[in-house]
């Protein structure tokens, strides 16, 4: 198991972020690295609540990790600071061993010359994922981010 941190400038206050990181249908509209597509089946975005998604390759190609072209995962809100924090911890839906295991992700947020420092910290992730993929993922989905909020 090891660790990323990936961090990405918003122009737009840290209400606006955070609220982007709350929405269901935000979610669903930047959460996704380019390639991919994102179903939003769950979320109760408060502290215990849950949430489940689904990101699927757009091109038949590259294999899932919960199913052939699909990535799902679950989990639940461990904290919800409003315009600060939120702590995520989930596991991929997976019968593959290597692929078990709880992750935990951390938003934060801080501000940053007018607008807001985002930062993503992920923990627990399998081996088998390489270290590239998920910080390249997390940042292509921090510029979607970026542009949905800073459109708004």
């Amino acid at each position: 198991m090891y660790s990323t941190r990936v961090s990405q400038y918003v122009n737009a206050p840290r209400s606006d972020v955070y609220q982007a990181l709350v929405d269901a249908d935000a979610i669903a509209k930047w959460r996704v690295p380019t390639g991919m597509s994102s179903q939003v089946h769950e979320f109760d975005a408060r502290e215990g609540g849950s949430f489940r998604v689904s990101l699927t390759y757009d091109a038949p190609g590259p294999a899932g990790k919960s199913g052939s072209h699909t990535d799902t995962y679950h989990g639940h809100f461990a904290e919800l600071v409003p315009g600060e924090r939120v702590v995520e911890v989930f596991e991929f839906e997976t019968a593959d061993p290597a692929l078990g295991g709880t992750m935990t992700m951390t938003t934060t947020l801080t501000d940053a010359d007018g607008g807001t420092e985002v930062v993503i910290v992920h923990d627990g992730i399998p081996d088998v994922v390489p270290a590239a993929d998920n910080e390249s993922g997390t940042r292509m989905a921090l510029a979607n981010l970026a542009a949905l909020v800073e459109a708004e």
